[in-house]
């Protein structure tokens, strides 16, 4: 088995992974707000047409485990929750600009 794993690995597309963590819904949407900066939960509801609250939740936890977002607690009263752009994030700015550049075309 280990065998028929190892070669199913080496036929796989390295970009693969990520396309489908950001093709989920709602996803590349967070992306390009969070490129402009902060996000809450709130104004991303208010912001995304159609979006609802668990749809959003669960695209905000998925960036946030992949590592895309990072979360930061404001321990303000009231508490608030901002999402940010980690470096990982950041680093994927340039290919996001590559593909509008090639979809312009």
């Amino acid at each position: 088995m280990t065998t028929e794993n190892k070669s199913v690995k080496e036929n796989e597309c390295p970009a693969e992974g990520l396309l489908k963590l950001l093709s989920g819904k709602w996803k590349p949407q967070i992306f390009l707000m969070a490129v402009n900066g902060p996000l809450r939960f709130n104004s991303l509801l208010r912001d995304i047409k159609g979006a609802n609250k668990q749809s959003v939740a669960v695209a905000l936890r998925e960036l946030e485990d992949f590592g895309i977002l990072d979360k930061n607690i404001i321990k303000q009263k009231p508490l608030h929750i901002e999402y940010r752009l980690s470096e990982k994030g950041k680093s994927l700015i340039p290919v996001f600009r590559q593909l509008e550049f090639f979809c312009e075309k």
